[in-house]
């Protein structure tokens, strides 16, 4: 009896421990599993935040950092309080920094026509031309600059079949006789416009223009002639410097002759010398505005040469080169050249074959032996219809086709 309760009991207990050993499993079993799970969500987790948040690059943090430094010391600069000495520099400031743009502004100018003066030289170089000792550019006789505008095409085209030697003829002058001649000719208002590259399609294929930083216009032939100067000193060294107008004729060889004669003069201004009215009513051809300057009601000006024609010394070229910036320019070109000789010591030549008019005038001197250097018509102030005319004028008046070869400057 006792063993079969014994037996029981132990019966009972055996069952009893494996239902706790069962229950002891399940609950390890499902540990594991939650250890589990959250390891893997933990790695999700991970894996998620590192796609959606990444620590900043050292560049950026150091780009931030001193935008801030900037940020915090241009606000700190605002909000700092201004001196009184500080507020009575800033009116002294403005004159000062007028003075530096001006002096830039000089210097940039000095070295484009030192770059222009190289260019040229190296050209000369090639073209085989004498050297001068003084300045190391290639020594020329005398630059030639032939005003002329947009609109003359059929002028410019007249000269070169005419008095201007083209092509191998015209390099051969160069180098041979040290004649530099040009079409001078600025830019349009629009730069790079059809006016300028119509220019640039016929310098392409005669090769015989000089372009000027200028603004083309005709009440704007003082600045044009100033400009002229400027530019061929930088660009030649030369004996005489040259302007004539492209309704003109002329005879280079006589002209290059006339111009020897005064070798002698270190600053000869040569032309045809005249003095006119100064015409103070507006609305006339010619009209000063500024003719106070000239005395009374009806004075005259001083003497100059006319503007069809007339040459300058090199010291005279290298005088408007050095003081541009402070010559004055009245209305007329002419006039405005002689005033900036005024007050110098400058020999005025006053040559009229500088100034003869068409036939019959230039043909009959041409006959007694005393051709003319230039010739044209007063009351066109040039040839009248010179496009037309000018072949005509070089027929009766022109010196002959080896006159430049033979002469000795």
């Amino acid at each position: 009896m006792s063993f079969n309760k014994s037996r029981g009991g132990g019966l009972g207990g055996a069952g009893a421990g494996a239902g706790g050993d069962e229950l002891v499993l399940r609950g390890s079993i499902s540990k594991k599993w939650t250890f589990l799970l959250c390891l893997g969500s933990f790695c999700i987790g991970l894996l998620f935040t590192s796609r959606m948040w990444t620590m900043p690059e050292p560049k950026e943090i150091i780009r931030r950092s001193r935008l801030e430094v900037e940020k915090t010391n241009l606000v700190a600069g605002d909000c700092a309080p201004k001196s009184i000495d500080d507020a009575k520099d800033v009116p002294g400031e403005v004159p000062r920094t007028q003075d530096v743009i001006q002096t830039l502004d000089k210097t940039i100018s000095n070295l484009e026509m030192e770059l222009a003066s190289a260019k040229a030289s190296q050209e000369s170089m090639l073209n085989g031309a004498p050297m001068s000792e003084s300045t190391g550019k290639w020594k020329y006789f005398m630059v030639i600059g032939i005003n002329t505008a947009f609109s003359s095409r059929k002028r410019r085209d007249s000269v070169r079949a005419t008095w201007m030697p083209q092509g191998e003829k015209r390099r051969k002058m160069e180098e041979e006789k040290g004649i530099i001649i040009r079409f001078v000719i600025g830019h349009s208002a629009t730069p790079g416009g059809i006016l300028d590259r119509a220019i640039d399609a016929e310098d392409r294929k005669h090769e015989d223009f000089m372009r000027l930083d200028h603004v083309e216009g005709y009440l704007e032939l003082a600045a044009k002639t100033k400009a002229y100067f400027v530019a061929a000193v930088s660009m030649w060294d030369a004996e005489y410097y040259i302007k004539v107008d492209d309704d003109v004729h002329v005879n280079i060889a006589t002209l290059g002759n006339t111009l020897a004669r005064h070798r002698s003069k270190p600053r000869a201004y040569v032309g045809c010398m005249k003095s006119g009215p100064v015409l103070a009513q507006k609305g006339v051809r010619y009209h000063e505005p500024e003719y106070w300057k000239f005395g009374e009601w009806g004075n005259k000006y001083f003497r100059h040469a006319t503007g069809q024609l007339y040459a300058i010394s090199k010291d005279l070229a290298s005088y408007i080169a050095l003081n541009q910036h402070v010559l004055h320019k009245y209305a007329n070109e002419d006039v405005s050249l002689g005033s900036w000789f005024i007050g110098l010591d400058v020999e005025h030549v006053d040559d009229r074959r500088l100034c003869c008019g068409t036939p019959p005038d230039c043909e009959w001197k041409a006959q007694a032996a005393n051709v003319c250097a230039a010739s044209f018509d007063w009351s066109c102030s040039g040839i009248c219809k010179s496009a037309d005319r000018i072949k005509e004028v070089h027929q009766r008046c022109g010196e002959s086709e080896n006159a430049i070869w033979n002469a000795k400057f």
